[in-house]
């Protein structure tokens, strides 16, 4: 019993449990095949219906619920979020195994739209159990695990479809066995004690600190606080370095003053605090431009994921040949993680050189959507996807580094999510006017049409800003190189 009382103190047992989890929410079989799923005999729906008016579901839920399950996540502290992920990911495996109609579908898709909203306590619960020097190790096995769920689910569902083992609908019911797995292994997670703003807490050494304003119940006024975590980003050498608070300049294992709980603070004061930290974060010119590109291009990643398979499906019917979607997806999931690994021993000014990696990289992106729209071959298809899949993935890693480089965990978490939330309405206004059956209802090659001249302006942009950046950059190296001449002796003369 000791043993286990140990075992479950210990840092590795809610990453453990939290990574177990990830894999098994994860492990889908029939998501690479969802399109011909729907289209063949066991829902015999239209490719129309899928592509405008099932599929634009999920990005209108999700633009609906993300920011009150961000809320809930952080009042609720983490925990009940992640089991209402592995609730809604049951529900959604389950209409999509029993039911048929295309009001059916659309709820499937509302419901999956609650589970990618919900990404967002799977990502913040490790940070509120464990200390600051665990974070590197535990963010890094939460992400691969769902990487390699997602990549085993890819490379099962391949094998399962090309050699005809077991039916669409035993697929379903496995799924469903794995999700059940992974709603128990939820509800097993430690309930995390503070969060990051409704249950935060403050040391002792916030206390007593000088001119720092209260409310009547205990709370910190959110400028005091704010003030103390300001955003900062020091250049050490060719090193970035970011300070929290009242940690910078100290190590992680170093052991701070005693902290106490400060308690729920009101939706007000949270809200209020959340404006003022916004604001704050993107005053950074820097900031924003590496913001706008992730907005932008993430918008653009999406509704690419989301409509490659009506795609690849018009290509080359699934009834007529065989086809290898799943091996495709686990190939680019593969080649995107080694090239974010890769990064990690990459040494680039990408203060310099990044805005102009975004547009090179991104007409890349583009030139692959070209292809894929233009050129009436499978493979060719296949080619591209993984190409633009690996280059965004590429890219997003170095966004991510740029901005978390900068910011406290507080604010990383805002970031992150006002990001997305930006990159989701663009989604939600290219879904509604260029997808959506009320708008234009355009088929799926005007579509991605429309998606590679998005990347191609993205790329045009933010090449032409990198271009000027490295010749401000330049420009301020030669000025300072320059030699300056020896004044004169200091005498009255000369003085005026």
């Amino acid at each position: 019993m000791e043993a286990v009382r140990r075992w479950r103190s210990n840092w590795r047992y809610p990453t453990t449990l939290l990574c177990v989890y990830g894999f098994f929410s994860t492990v889908k079989p029939m998501e690479p095949f969802l399109i011909p799923y729907l289209t063949g005999p066991d829902k015999n729906l239209t490719t129309e219906q899928v592509n405008n008016q099932i599929f634009p579901v999920w990005t209108y839920s999700y633009l609906c619920v993300l920011v009150p399950v961000f809320l809930l996540t952080d009042w609720l502290r983490y925990k009940p979020v992640v089991m209402l992920q592995g609730a809604s990911l049951f529900i959604t495996t389950s209409m999509l195994l029993w039911l048929e109609s295309v009001p059916a579908m659309q709820a499937v898709q509302f419901f999956y739209g609650v589970v990618t909203a919900s990404e967002v306590a799977y990502f913040s619960y490790i940070y509120s159990v464990l200390d600051l020097k665990r974070f590197r190790k535990a963010t890094s096995y939460s992400r691969s695990v769902q990487l390699l769920g997602s990549t085993v689910g890819s490379v099962l569902g391949q094998l399962l479809i090309s050699f005809n083992l077991i039916s669409n609908s035993n697929i379903l019911v496995f799924t469903l066995v794995l999700t059940t797995i992974a709603l128990l292994i939820s509800s097993l997670l430690p309930m995390p004690q503070r969060s990051m703003f409704f249950h935060r807490r403050r040391t002792g050494q916030e206390t007593a600190t000088e001119g720092t304003q209260k409310y009547v119940d205990g709370t910190e006024d959110a400028t005091e606080q704010t003030s103390r975590s300001k955003v900062s980003l020091e250049e050490t050498g060719d090193d970035n370095v970011w300070r929290r608070g009242d940690e910078a300049g100290k190590e992680p294992d170093e052991k701070g003053p005693q902290e106490e709980s400060v308690g729920a603070e009101t939706c007000t004061k949270v809200l209020l605090q959340l404006w003022r930290d916004f604001r704050q974060c993107y005053s950074s010119r820097q900031l924003l431009y590496w913001s706008v590109w992730w907005a932008m291009a993430t918008c653009g990643f999406n509704q690419t994921i989301n409509y490659v398979q009506v795609l690849w499906e018009h290509v080359q019917p699934a009834q007529n040949f065989s086809i290898y979607n799943g091996g495709v997806d686990a190939v680019s999931n593969l080649f995107g993680a080694a090239t974010a690994y890769g990064i990690g021993f990459t040494e680039v000014r990408w203060e310099q050189w990044g805005e102009l990696a975004l547009g090179g990289f991104s007409g890349l992106g583009a030139a692959a959507l070209f292809l894929m729209t233009f050129v009436g071959n499978i493979w060719v298809c296949y080619a591209g996807f993984v190409i633009f899949k690996c280059t965004y993935v590429l890219l997003i890693t170095i966004a991510m580094y740029q901005l978390a480089a900068g910011l406290s965990m507080e604010r990383y978490a805002l970031v992150f999510g006002a990001n997305n939330f930006g990159a989701l309405i663009l989604q939600t206004i290219i879904t509604a006017v260029v997808v959506d059956s009320r708008g234009l209802g355009l088929g799926i090659i005007p579509q991605f049409i429309i998606y590679a001249s998005y990347f191609s302006l993205i790329a045009v942009v933010f090449s032409l800003r990198g271009l000027l950046t490295i010749w401000r950059a330049q420009r301020a190296s030669k000025e300072s190189t320059v030699p300056v001449k020896d004044e004169p002796p200091d005498s009255v003369e000369n003085r005026f």
